[in-house]
Formats: structure tokens, sequence, C-alpha cells
């Protein structure tokens, strides 16, 4: 099943896959055999602790191979602009009774971050957006009850 993942997001796994086999394995590599010269392996707190970061790592590398494999790579930057929210797209809210706004990225799972401003497609907010306009007013129901706000601007940043 393909994943929706951002042009951003997924040069920033490739960024992490990259320094992961490049840097982190073999300083883990060496690390390891630093640690099999002390001698006796049962004993030998540096060899599994140094074992468990290769393990870790390695198991991220496979995660991060997976995620790219089945990505579905979406840059909103070449879509042209249709006045509707869409994956990717940058989306300004006001709450009409506050008047407060925030300010959202639309992006896949594994690339939200809310204190970046990037917001899961899949969380209520990110699915009550999807195919909105400019102007609309948008209802979404969340544990302290229904909030609503208004559409501002969507950008395709």
């Amino acid at each position: 099943m393909a994943i929706p993942m951002t042009a951003e997001g997924a040069e920033a796994l490739r960024a992490e896959l990259q320094h992961r086999k490049s840097v982190l394995r073999p300083q883990i590599t060496q690390s390891i055999a630093d640690a099999r010269e002390h001698g006796d392996l049962k004993e030998n707190a540096e060899y599994h602790a140094a074992r468990e970061q290769q393990s870790f790592n390695e198991g991220r590398i496979q995660e991060i191979e997976g995620k790219l494999a089945d990505a579905q790579v979406i840059d909103v930057k070449k879509i042209a602009p249709t006045g509707k929210v869409i994956f990717g797209a940058t989306v300004t809210l006001t709450d009409p009774d506050s008047g407060a706004e925030v300010r959202y990225k639309l992006v896949g799972e594994d690339e939200s971050d809310l204190k970046a401003g990037k917001l899961s497609v899949m969380s209520p907010i990110g699915r009550a957006l999807i195919g909105k306009s400019e102007g609309d007013v948008v209802t979404v129901r969340t544990p302290k009850g229904d909030v609503e706000y208004e559409v501002d601007l969507i950008e395709h940043l």
C-alpha cells in the first residue's frame, strides 16, 4: 500500500538513511571491534551496548528503506492550485470565536510534527480539511468537543 509523503519528508528520510549507513554504521562497527579487544564478551558492558546500538541502527535502516519503497512522494509545488485543500498544502485557519490563527502543512503520518506546524492528513483536523476551499468553515470533533475553523488561505509551498 502506497504511503503518501511530501517531497521534503522523503528527502529527510533519505538524508537520515545516508547518515545511518555512512556515519553511524562504521562508528558502531568500530565500537564493537574496540570492545572485543577488552576480552571476555560475557561481562563486557561496552560490547553489549554497542551490539544493542547496532541492532537499533540496522532496524531503523530497514524501517526507512521500507517506508521509502512504499512511499508515494507528492510534491505539492508541482500541482496547480485548485483552491481546494489537498495533501501537502499549507493551510491557514482562523477560530471564528477567538480570532486565533493557526497554520498547518498537511503531511503523511510519519512526517507529522505539530510543533513544526506539520499536521497528519489522517488526523481529525487533516481529514476535515481535505477538499475544503478558502472561506469554508470546518467543524472538527475533538475529545473536548466540536471546534470550528474557517479556512483563510491555502498555499502550495
